[in-house]
């Protein structure tokens, strides 16, 4: 193991960079500090069973200038989405974290490879800044060794899926949102069970935000009185994405509205039911009076019976493999709700990734993504017509038609819809 403290040094690592087996691990400098917020204390690189740590900021670094390192090669790094918030620079790297759920399912957790010096000094130093920057070279060391062993052997990957993933959620990450006491910063977990980011730091769930206790009045538009929150909200979003699977063509219109002349009710029960139906289970007197789930259960029969046959879901969008053996417990209802919440998933990866290039030139952020809505902080500056071209973006050519609301606050959201 080389700790790289002169240009000899750093030069012999720089040799090794090409090689097609490049593993980093950065070690940020304080781990309670969201990644946008954050520095990098070292680096960790393990390249074909060699291993290299380049102190940047740990107090262990005899130099006074960092070196000036460039990241032009092609390489594997822990935690790639909090990777772009601290490096600026074009990247080619696959995400470590991906690969392994890619490969299990389940969410790298790197907590259970902190040794006792982390967790001593963590204790001890709880309220001082940069922790890590502190901690002995040779711990994190360890630390990383073990994380490395622990991935040795994932090797599913996903280029097309890493890119849209990583770069969607880290451009709304890098955004922040607004509020009455400053920018907050989310951060999104995409390796849920079923790939459905959760969102949540320090302590706020900012993909559940609660609708009635007015917690969600603290959220502002950036630009004041030249702007507002605009957010476009799925309507029916999974009957909707269903229906394109299965090649049912709802009417123009409400979608409960037209499940209402089927079920003999109104908008509000039909709602309700459709979704019992839809996420549960389709009794044969249904399948009878409504077509739409008639064609569900002819597909649940066959998603269920190829499931079996090839011990594997293959998602619609991304074709990712999501093997059986990685799945538990798994019966035809759940595994039809898992392939609804990764169709959802997968179809809004796509649709940011073509909506981000929309806000390049203009004032307005893109700062919240929740499973069926999107939250713009809009600027009066862009114009109205910008919004309507991120409408027919997000609505690709009316098959998920939108509501529209604004507000001055996010708990204060009028429905703007028929202005569109």
């Amino acid at each position: 193991m080389v700790i790289i403290d002169n240009k000899e040094d750093l030069q012999k690592l720089r040799s090794k960079l090409h090689s097609d087996n490049v593993n980093c691990v950065p070690i940020l400098s304080d781990t309670n500090f969201h990644p946008k917020k954050n520095r990098i204390s070292l680096l960790y690189f393990e390249i074909d069973s060699e291993e290299f740590i380049l102190p940047i900021n740990h107090c262990e670094s005899v130099r006074v200038k960092p070196f000036d390192f460039k990241f032009d090669f092609k390489f594997n790094v822990l935690d790639k989405k909090s990777f772009l918030h601290l490096i600026s620079e074009k990247l080619d790297v696959t995400d470590i974290n991906l690969k392994y759920y890619l490969s299990t399912n389940q969410q790298l957790n790197v907590d259970e490879f902190e040794t006792n010096a982390h967790h001593f000094y963590n204790r001890k130093y709880y309220k001082s800044m940069w922790i890590n920057d502190v901690i002995p070279i040779m711990k994190h060391l360890e630390y990383c060794r073990k994380i490395i062993s622990k991935i040795k052997d994932m090797n599913e990957t996903h280029d097309e899926y890493d890119k849209d993933l990583n770069n969607a959620l880290y451009h709304i990450e890098n955004n922040g949102i607004q509020t009455t006491t400053g920018i907050e910063y989310t951060s999104y977990n995409p390796f849920t069970s079923t790939g459905r980011p959760s969102n949540s730091f320090s302590g706020i769930n900012y993909a559940a935000l609660n609708k009635k206790d007015g917690s969600r009045k603290r959220f502002i538009s950036r630009f004041g009185k030249d702007g507002m929150l605009v957010e476009m909200d799925f309507d029916a979003y999974h009957l909707r994405l269903i229906g394109e699977v299965i090649g049912y063509k709802f009417p123009k219109g409400s979608v409960h509205e037209h499940m209402a002349k089927f079920y003999g009710c109104d908008y509000d029960e039909a709602k309700s039911l459709s979704f019992k139906y839809l996420y549960g289970f389709i009794p044969d007197d249904i399948k009878k009076i409504n077509p739409f789930f008639e064609k569900v259960s002819d597909f649940i029969d066959k998603l269920w019976k190829d499931y079996k046959s090839t011990k594997t879901l293959t998602s619609n969008i991304y074709s990712r493999r999501i093997m059986g053996y990685n799945l538990h417990e798994m019966n035809k209802n759940k595994l039809f709700n898992y392939m609804i919440q990764t169709l959802e998933t997968e179809n809004n990866i796509s649709i940011l990734n073509k909506l981000i290039p929309s806000f390049v030139s203009q004032k307005s952020k893109l700062v919240l993504y929740n499973y069926d809505s999107f939250l713009v902080d809009f600027s009066n500056e862009d114009g109205v017509d910008f919004l309507r071209n991120i409408k027919e973006t997000i609505e690709q050519n009316g098959k998920y038609p939108v509501k529209v609301s604004r507000g001055l606050d996010y708990d204060n959201m009028k429905d703007i819809t028929e202005k569109f």
